[in-house]
């Protein structure tokens, strides 16, 4: 019997994805235009440049540094100069360490994990780029996290790194920064600061309703086949997104109306198809976030979710007796109280928790306690959320 693959409004799912990178950017011309300004120096004569990218979730930040990446590259090798992009994403790698470590691996595909400085992370680095006497465009992605975490020491020494090299002008590196405000700057200190001048920080605001139908237009017409979709429904999506200014809200809308559609054997997203998509997303980054959790981190949020859904907050002790029976259920050792609380710090640097110290009265005598909430998302949803990405 001959197979016959069920009907799809969906032409190519992948341009839905949020790693899909169109050729063009709509509604961030301007963007694109600012940071070719900005790094001509960089194609013209070696010279390094560092700037900040910054904006709230969903407007264009990434994407846009990847397809400028790409630009800048092939620019600078019609003038016989080499660059190498590197990008780092700071909310999975979120400690000198570690970013320094995908460094080094850029050029090393099995440099050690253990055993190296940062210092010695970073000189092998240098040396790697001298041998391949090329210029680094260093993307590191929401940097306010590895800000938080490690300070600014890193971002220091990567503004210095090479300078001996200066007179050849070709093994340097350039920054560039992405974080959700331009306060980032805030968290370097003096020294670092002055390499990034205030003319340097480029901002990325909401996008508006017809930024917004513009990028859905694209991703409908790479997306669905042609008679699936109306400009009625484009309109609907942008004007709910609007609200937000987030085109990666939209493009989920536009994703799970879809997907509505083909549970539906309909030919066409309706207006119903897209109220329906839209109760099922939520405006946040969180998806993203617990998506690039690794195991250990994913099972500390996991007891803290399922703990804290009938109360406001949850003082820690509970959310380490609840990570004990996690752990247990999947099969994994449960941590020590140290390690344990750490899970919790990195949590609270991603965003996913918050936590406060409040004054509680114990046996008569006031004393200090830890208390955590969950600042976006209704705690049953992070809790279906995590529970599927742990299988």
């Amino acid at each position: 019997m001959r197979f016959s693959p069920p009907r799809t409004v969906f032409r190519d799912f992948s341009t839905l994805s949020f790693d899909y990178v169109p050729e063009r950017l709509p509604g961030r011309e301007a963007q694109a235009q600012r940071l070719a300004t900005l790094y001509r120096p960089v194609v013209e004569a070696g010279v390094p440049v560092h700037a900040l990218l910054h904006g709230s979730v969903g407007t264009g930040k990434t994407h846009t540094a990847r397809r400028f990446s790409a630009q800048l590259i092939a620019e600078a090798s019609g003038r016989q100069r080499t660059i190498q992009p590197l990008v780092v994403n700071c909310r999975q790698k979120f400690t000198a360490d570690d970013v320094t470590l995908s460094m080094v691996r850029n050029f090393q595909e099995h440099f050690p994990t253990r055993g190296f400085s940062v210092a010695e992370k970073l000189d092998a680095f240098r040396r790697d780029m001298q041998k391949r006497r090329t210029h680094v465009l260093l993307v590191l992605d929401e940097v306010d996290v590895l800000l938080k975490k490690s300070g600014p020491d890193l971002i220091y020494a990567l503004t210095r790194l090479g300078e001996e090299t200066a007179a050849g002008g070709r093994e340097r590196v350039s920054l560039l920064l992405i974080a959700p405000t331009a306060e980032a700057l805030d968290r370097l200190d003096a020294a670092t600061r002055s390499t990034f001048r205030r003319t340097n920080v480029v901002e990325f605001p909401r996008y508006t309703a017809e930024e917004l139908r513009r990028i859905l237009k694209q991703r409908c017409e790479l997306a669905l086949h042609p008679s699936t979709f109306t400009d009625e429904v484009v309109d609907l999506i942008a004007d709910i997104a609007a609200e937000y200014g987030d085109a990666r809200y939209a493009i989920e809308i536009l994703q799970n109306a879809g997907s509505l559609a083909d549970e539906e054997k309909s030919p066409e997203l309706s207006a119903e198809h897209v109220r329906g998509a839209k109760a099922s997303v939520h405006p946040t980054d969180v998806e993203e976030k617990v998506r690039d959790l690794d195991r250990a981190h994913a099972l500390a949020l996991l007891a803290v979710a399922r703990r804290i859904r009938r109360k406001a907050y949850l003082v820690t002790s509970e959310a380490e007796e609840s990570y004990g029976l996690a752990c247990e259920e999947y099969g994994t050792t449960a941590r020590g109280h140290t390690q344990f609380w750490k899970y919790l710090k990195d949590l609270e640097a991603l965003g996913l928790i918050d936590s406060k110290v409040i004054t509680r009265t114990a046996r008569g005598a006031p004393g200090k306690t830890t208390v955590i909430s969950l600042p976006e998302i209704p705690a049953q949803v992070l809790v279906e959320k995590l529970e599927r990405k742990l299988g």
